[in-house]
């Protein structure tokens, strides 16, 4: 939903100004009612506007903690990608010395190939073009690394099970992680989030006609730090472009990169 950093600020931006407007507009509201209906303009509304604002809150929950649990699946899938790539390398010993150089070499491009690309992000184009490079690594990898298994002599079958398990496991983690990166909640949630927010600041300057006196700081507050709120979950789904980041965890693979000289 989101192409890039700057969307989401404009997205922010333009929900704290929605926010602002719609305070705006609900205490123009309940000015007029209250003119009209002096003794009873807010009877009865007190119900509704807890269930909406309970709904608010539950839908902001929910997002943050579905956010939350994504970021941190993808950093595990780093780790477990790091780990399966090194005891892939590792295994390379066991076949014949003639067939290590090449592979030794075909793993530095791969590991190059997968930090650039997620290095590349949020530019999608660049991220496909890594993945393609990689995919193209993964293949060579996998026939050079079988053709040498299968010419030792010795407990030939084990090293191609060893050698095949462990290549294996490091390409279909990437499929793994290429799934993960693509997990976010559907458009229609931050829709009806937004929606949701939207009324709340209704509904909030509706309620704050009883008093005559506006109160700036409650307004500024209501709008800044709702769509404070909506910002930090989305930099969790989000988490290679805005303030909280997962970048550091790379250095799990820069780590197995930076073992293979």
């Amino acid at each position: 939903m989101f192409s890039s950093i700057y969307s989401v600020w404009a997205f922010i931006g333009a929900l704290f100004v929605g926010i602002v407007l719609m305070l705006v507009i609900g205490r123009t509201t309940g000015l007029r009612r209250l003119s009209r209906y002096p003794d009873s303009g807010f009877e009865g509304f007190g119900a509704m506007e807890g269930v909406i604002f309970g709904l608010l809150s539950l839908l902001i929950a929910f997002t943050f903690s579905g956010a939350a649990s994504r970021f941190e699946r993808r950093r595990d899938l780093i780790v477990q990608e790091a780990n399966a790539i090194g005891t892939a390398y590792l295994r390379i010993d066991l076949l014949p010395s003639t067939a290590q150089p090449e592979l030794r070499a075909d793993f530095r491009q791969y590991v190059d190939s997968r930090l650039a690309s997620y290095e590349a992000m949020p530019d999608v184009a660049a991220v496909m073009a890594g993945f393609a490079r990689s995919n193209i690594i993964q293949k060579r990898i996998w026939k050079r690394a079988l053709a040498a298994a299968k010419t030792v002599e010795t407990n030939g079958a084990a090293v191609t099970s060893l050698v095949a398990s462990s290549l294996n496991d490091m390409i279909d983690i990437t499929s793994t992680r290429a799934a993960a990166l693509q997990a976010h909640p559907p458009a229609a949630v931050f829709g009806m989030l937004t929606v949701m927010t939207l009324a709340g600041a209704f509904l909030a300057g509706h309620a704050t006609a009883a008093n005559k006196r506006r109160s700036w700081v409650h307004v500024f507050a209501f709008a800044v730090l709702l769509p404070i709120s909506i910002y930090i979950t989305i930099d969790y789904e989000y988490p290679r472009g805005g303030l909280i980041r997962i970048d550091k965890v790379d250095q799990q693979l820069k780590d197995v990169r930076a073992s293979m000289q």
